[in-house]
């Protein structure tokens, strides 16, 4: 049975300054208050800092989890409040239905594969002069490219974007009208993976995070997105699509 959970991060605590300023540290914390076998359990998570000052951890887990190490470790321990919260997502995912709108937001990794990088490193030129065929992971780097990422693949993860609202019935030209669907913030991690000694575990990623409204078109494959996550770099940070429901349109 998943579970969602929602955890108050304290921005001004040491711990949180490392939790919050490094995905693989948060990932650690993350698995931490997961009782199973790490391995064995499928966990998403995503940090929204709206309030930097009351940045919000979200994690979703297959077994029910225990956040009271974060708590301690990056929270408000002493205080006189909900720390944490943990809900049974069944409910939510009983909700989904053809034709539905949600809320929603993701913060995902946008990548391409490509054999022939404009800008290769010298790691990447090593591995192409010693006859390497394999294609190299790149990752998007402008608004559009990302954008343009998440919109031809809603297709492959049971729903659509729709026209935004203001403009619903009142587009007459040829172009394309635009979506509900808005990139709301973007940024460059690099951090090591493996120990400092290691030099070739490093990861660099883009982190986007969208927002708008879906409509879905096969909920049984959203379900599936929403649990297993979408896109690369989910043990850092990225996957995590939740859905908010929204009034019916008459």
């Amino acid at each position: 049975m998943p579970y969602l959970s929602r955890i108050r991060i304290n921005p001004l605590r040491a711990e949180s300054r490392k939790l919050l300023a490094s995905p693989r540290a948060m990932h650690a914390a993350v698995q931490g208050g997961i009782p199973g076998p790490s391995e064995q359990e499928r966990t998403l998570w995503r940090l929204d800092p709206d309030n930097p000052h009351r940045p919000q951890l979200f994690v979703l887990t297959t077994d029910k989890p225990d956040w009271n190490h974060l708590v301690e470790q990056a929270g408000w321990p002493g205080a006189d409040s909900e720390h944490y919260a943990v809900r049974d997502y069944a409910p939510l995912l009983q909700q989904l239905a053809p034709g539905r709108s949600f809320a929603f937001r993701l913060t995902a990794n946008p990548v391409q594969n490509t054999n022939r990088p404009d800008k290769p490193t010298a790691r990447q030129k090593a591995r192409t002069e010693a006859g390497d065929r394999r294609s190299f992971r790149l990752g998007h780097r402008t608004a559009a490219a990302q954008l343009g990422w998440f919109l031809t693949r809603t297709a492959r993860w049971g729903f659509d974007i729709p026209t935004a609202p203001h403009l619903d019935g009142t587009h007459d030209t040829d172009d394309e009208p635009p979506r509900d669907i808005r990139i709301t913030t973007r940024q460059r991690h690099s951090f090591g993976k493996g120990p400092a000694t290691a030099k070739e575990a490093h990861v660099v990623m883009n982190s986007v995070t969208f927002e708008g409204r879906l409509r879905i078109t096969d909920p049984a494959i959203l379900t599936g997105r929403l649990l297993a996550g979408i896109g690369p770099s989910k043990a850092y940070g990225c996957g995590l699509l939740t859905l908010a429901p929204l009034p019916e349109r008459e």
